[in-house]
């Protein structure tokens, strides 16, 4: 996804998918690896698209993280989880949380 490139990430797989559900992007963030759940809504005016990622979505995605890192033959430092909300309208806007924790 170009928005996250041009923040410097680098896209090491989209769409991951096994038969317990997706993640939509795995980057790399410097030394970090990164798991974006992306979310969109055409308008705030159901609010953010980021309100949609839920302390369950987030354990699910934690979960699918593990599988993903399972199946890797490299190892590596540093993980997190980010959530990307676009709201599409006639100008796109971003809204970008790094290191989502469940409150």
């Amino acid at each position: 996804m170009a928005y996250l490139e041009d923040r410097g990430m680098t896209i090491v797989e989209r769409n991951f998918r096994c038969p317990r559900g997706e993640i939509d992007i795995i980057a790399r963030d410097g030394d970090e690896l990164v798991f974006v759940e992306v979310k969109t809504r055409r308008s705030l005016a159901l609010g953010s698209p980021l309100e949609a990622i839920t302390p369950a979505k987030l354990g699910r995605i934690r979960m699918l993280a593990g599988i993903w890192l399972s199946r890797q033959a490299g190892f590596f430092t540093a993980v997190r989880i980010d959530g990307l909300g676009i709201v599409a309208g006639p100008q796109p806007q971003y809204f970008h949380v790094r290191n989502l924790q469940a409150d």
